[in-house]
C-alpha cells in the first residue's frame, strides 16, 4: 500500500476518471471513441485505484461473481438490440427517426445533439459494460496473482 498521500489523489481522480470514460461511451457515435474506449479509460481508474491500494482492498471491493453478472448483461443488451429489428434486418436500428432517440435535427448532428443515433448509443454503453467487466477481471486477476493471493472460484 502506498502512502496516504497518494491514496488521497487516488480516491479523488477516480471520479474525473469515471466521468470522463461514461462521457467517450456516451459520445461515441458522433466522436472518436465508445464503449470500448470508454470503458478501457474508466479500467484504467480501477488500475490506479490497484496502484494505490493493494489488491487485497480491491478483493473486497470487486467480486468475481458481480464482474461476470455486469458482463453479461452488457452482452445481453447487445444481443437483445442486435435482435430487435430482425423483422426488417439483423442490427436494424429500430429507434432512427422515433422522437424518443432518433430525432433527427434540420441542421445536422453535432456534439450537443446526443439523441440522433438510435439504438447505437445503447450499444455503445452495452459494449462499456462488457469492457469494464472483463477487463477490471483480468486485471484483478493478474494483481492477486502476482500477489501469491488465490482468486475466488
Amino acid at each position: 500500500m502506498l502512502s496516504k498521500i497518494v491514496r488521497t489523489v487516488a480516491n479523488q481522480l477516480i471520479v474525473f476518471i469515471l466521468v470522463f470514460g461514461l462521457y467517450i461511451i456516451a459520445h461515441g457515435h458522433l466522436t472518436p471513441g465508445g464503449g470500448f474506449q470508454g470503458g478501457a479509460i474508466i479500467v484504467s481508474g480501477v488500475v490506479m485505484l490497484l496502484v494505490a491500494f493493494s489488491s487485497h482492498e480491491m478483493k473486497k471491493g470487486l467480486r468475481e461473481r458481480v464482474l461476470s453478472i455486469v458482463e453479461s448483461s452488457g452482452a445481453l443488451i447487445f444481443i437483445i438490440l442486435a435482435f430487435a429489428g430482425i423483422g426488417t434486418v439483423f442490427f436494424y436500428n429500430i429507434l432512427l427517426g422515433t422522437p424518443l432517440f432518433g430525432g433527427i435535427p434540420a441542421t445536422g448532428s453535432g456534439p450537443g445533439i446526443l439523441w440522433t443515433a438510435g439504438v447505437i448509443p445503447l450499444m455503445n454503453f452495452a459494449v462499456g459494460l462488457k469492457v469494464i467487466a472483463g477487463l477490471s477481471a483480468v486485471v484483478l486477476a493478474l494483481a492477486l496473482f502476482s500477489s501469491g493471493e488465490e482468486v475466488e472460484e
